[in-house]
């Protein structure tokens, strides 16, 4: 494939430097960098590649119109991938004001300049530019829960597809809906080349630890409780980050203009089962005189949340080809021994910022 730049917002965060790390490792492109780098977000997450001459870094607020306009204008892209965002339900439950001025306000913004910036090209540059927005499954709600079907039910739980209507229950997740129909609405009113992708949750290395799977790997290293709220039913479709990362460029460089994709890992599992799973691997990789499993506290749950997320990734691999290349089991015994190797990341990045206190009890 010719070589493209290729505007990434957000790429020191979680998602966002897994895809500059895969864009640079795997492929020609070159890459701009742009983001406000927030407590989230960490350029040491990109210090294997932030030395390569096909990578700019930018640290530009795209709430900033002249300053994205500026980036615009001077790096020329020929895709951009818009994964900015605020993105813990827990912090939009205490300051849901940040959500909506980065999450929408800023979505705006950058669809904004980029439409001014796309009307002015033309021949293939105009006709080959593409706007990828990187959202979540959270748009989409709840699903029906095992718990709560009948016997003969549980065999045929509805996914989440690509048709499946939005029905937000936290800021994190309405602000997140409200920046997909902007999305889509510059697509169908201005014409602007837009696709949207849906992903499940993430997890893997540089994963800030506010995060379930980061938290519970320092905490219990720490020996602290093992914070589960509610009763850990809760299921979630648990993606590796360097698969999604794979299958986000797949879709920004192969993906149909006016499209919407779904991202899953097909990894449905209780937040208990993922603890006891990050518990049995300490066990073994890194034992004590006690089981970490002792270490789990049942606390509170937060409000309005959600049971069950899960995607139905199938237009994904008819479409381009791509299906994830890790397991659950595979890709959490990585992502533990990561944490074991890299605990002066761990430490840097919270810093000043965060102490792994609870939040999102407002």
């Amino acid at each position: 494939m010719e070589a493209k730049t290729i505007l990434v917002t957000g790429g020191a965060g979680f998602i966002g430097s897994a895809v500059v790390r895969e864009l640079i490792k795997h492929s020609s492109h070159d890459v701009v960098n742009v983001d406000k780098l927030t407590y989230a977000g960490n350029l040491d997450s990109l210090s294997t590649v932030d030395q390569n001459p096909r990578y700019q870094f930018e640290q530009v607020d795209i709430c900033d119109a002249s300053e994205v306009k500026r980036v615009f204008e001077q790096h020329q892209p020929d895709i951009v991938m818009h994964l900015a965002a605020e993105s813990h339900v827990d912090r939009s439950i205490d300051g849901p004001g940040e959500f909506i001025q980065t999450n929408i306000v800023g979505t705006y913004t950058l669809l904004d300049q980029a439409r001014a910036y796309w009307n002015q090209l033309d021949g293939d540059k105009k006709a080959n530019f593409r706007f990828h927005h990187i959202s979540t499954d959270e748009v989409y709600g709840d699903l029906p829960h095992p718990d709560n079907v009948e016997e003969s039910e549980k065999s045929n739980l509805p996914l989440f597809t690509e048709e499946t209507a939005y029905e937000p229950s936290s800021p994190y997740s309405a602000s997140k809906a409200g920046s997909d129909h902007l999305v889509r609405a510059w697509n169908r009113t201005f014409g602007l080349p837009t696709i949207v992708t849906n992903c499940s949750n993430n997890y893997g290395p540089f994963h800030f630890p506010e995060k379930l799977i980061p938290l519970v790997i320092l905490n219990a290293l720490e020996g602290k409780p093992l914070p589960i709220y509610g009763k850990g039913n809760q299921i979630r479709d648990w993606l590796y980050v360097e698969d999604h990362a794979r299958a986000l460029v797949v879709v920004a460089t192969q993906g149909k203009v006016g499209e919407t994709y779904n991202i899953g890992g097909h990894n449905e599992k209780q937040n208990i089962e993922v603890v006891k799973t990050i518990c049995a691997i300490l066990d073994e990789v890194k034992p004590k005189a006690s089981k970490y499993e002792q270490q789990i506290t049942y606390v509170a749950d937060r409000p309005g949340h959600d049971m069950r997320y899960a995607i139905d990734a199938t237009k994904i691999k008819q479409d381009l080809n791509w299906t994830p290349q890790e397991t659950f089991e595979s890709g959490i015994r990585k992502t533990v021994q990561w944490y074991l190797d890299n605990k002066e990341w761990c430490q840097h990045v919270q810093d000043g910022s965060y102490q792994r206190e609870r939040l999102g009890t407002n």
